[in-house]
């Protein structure tokens, strides 16, 4: 990536630090698929440590990870209960329905935070005409949502309910981390009573490839199975271990960084005429913004600003969204915002001292 581009379309576009190349350039490496790899086993190890679980399982994406969980979890012909903008349900290719066989029951919910009122009435026993719920889904930090998060209260119950009614329950976890940064909580204690937890290590956290599946050790060997019928056994994946044990020891500390100039991106265009947002909402690395009032629709907008070499993509025609990660400084913010006022013939406001 040219240092010289603001990229905000995502956190997925971070690049490996230093510290990164150098351990996958020193990686011990073995056959992962016999269990070999002393790298991988590191870092699942470690994962399973920090998440405080029995096991963990390194696999090549978040929707390999989400996938094979919801394979493990339900059986052909059920639903599993996400919210609306969940990933599983918009972002995964409909592979619940393609691999798993089963159908999302999906729900909306303010700011992308379902609580257990919303669940409830949708959970399906069983019956002659319909199909049953097989699962519930969230997802924390809600990404479609603009980066909000679950408080633990509330993911808690939702787990508490849905195993009492004898459901499994499942975190799409890819941005955990910043969830936990946001709200002061450790990992552990906030992903706790799911049955499973998927986790991204080339979001935030910065690694160039992967993601990991924490769980009960019966869990993880279901789970392994469903990787190799995905192509996700890898061979000597420890060079991509490497990067990952770098970013789960090291990103974590300077994702407040990034919830800062995510804030400071909101505040500033929240006084540009012709776009809403609420920076009150802005809380983690993800905001989105209404560019419905300029005049354009979002997509030329995004064209505009990569004419200044800012990378901003629209999502729906007068929605766009910006992802702040350690690749972008607050320089680079005070540049975004600066094309978006020439994209758009907007005055700086003077300050006076």
């Amino acid at each position: 990536m040219d240092p010289q581009v603001v990229d905000l379309r995502s956190d997925t576009v971070t690049r490996p630090t230093p510290a990164m190349r150098r351990a996958m350039y020193e990686a011990e490496v073995g056959d992962d698929v016999y269990r070999e790899d002393p790298t991988v086993n590191r870092l699942q190890e470690r994962a399973a440590e920090i998440f405080e679980r029995e096991a963990a399982l390194f696999v090549p994406s978040g929707t390999m990870g989400n996938q094979s969980a919801i394979k493990v979890h339900t059986r052909p012909g059920q639903e599993v209960i996400c919210e609306e903008r969940a990933h599983i349900l918009n972002h995964e290719m409909g592979m619940m329905s393609a691999f798993s066989g089963t159908v999302p029951r999906a729900i909306r919910a303010e700011d992308g935070i379902l609580k257990w009122e919303l669940i409830a009435p949708q959970i399906r026993g069983r019956s002659d005409h319909r199909s049953r719920t097989g699962l519930v889904e969230l997802e924390n930090t809600s990404n479609l949502a603009g980066g909000s998060v679950y408080p633990r209260e509330l993911s808690d119950e939702i787990c508490d309910r849905a195993h009492e009614a004898g459901l499994p329950a499942h975190l799409d976890g890819a941005r955990i981390f910043n969830a936990s940064v946001a709200l002061g909580q450790s990992v552990p204690d906030l992903t706790r009573k799911f049955d499973s937890v998927m986790f991204c290590l080339s979001k935030g956290l910065g690694a160039p490839v992967g993601s990991v599946l924490v769980g009960s050790k019966n869990f993880i060997e279901e789970a392994r199975l469903v990787r190799k019928m995905l192509g996700g056994g890898m061979r000597q994946a420890g060079v991509l271990a490497a990067a990952g044990l770098v970013a789960l020891e090291d990103s974590p500390k300077g994702l407040h960084i990034d919830h800062e100039n995510a804030k400071f991106l909101a505040l500033g265009l929240a006084d540009f005429p012709g776009i809403k947002i609420d920076p009150s909402k802005v809380v983690t690395n993800i905001l989105f913004l209404d560019v419905s009032g300029t005049g354009l629709i979002s997509f030329e907008i995004s064209k505009r600003l990569a004419v200044q070499r800012v990378l901003a993509n629209g999502v729906t025609p007068k929605t766009m969204r910006m992802v702040t990660h350690y690749d972008v400084d607050r320089a680079g913010c005070e540049r975004a915002l600066q094309a978006l006022r020439e994209v758009l013939g907007v005055k700086q406001k003077k300050v006076f001292a």
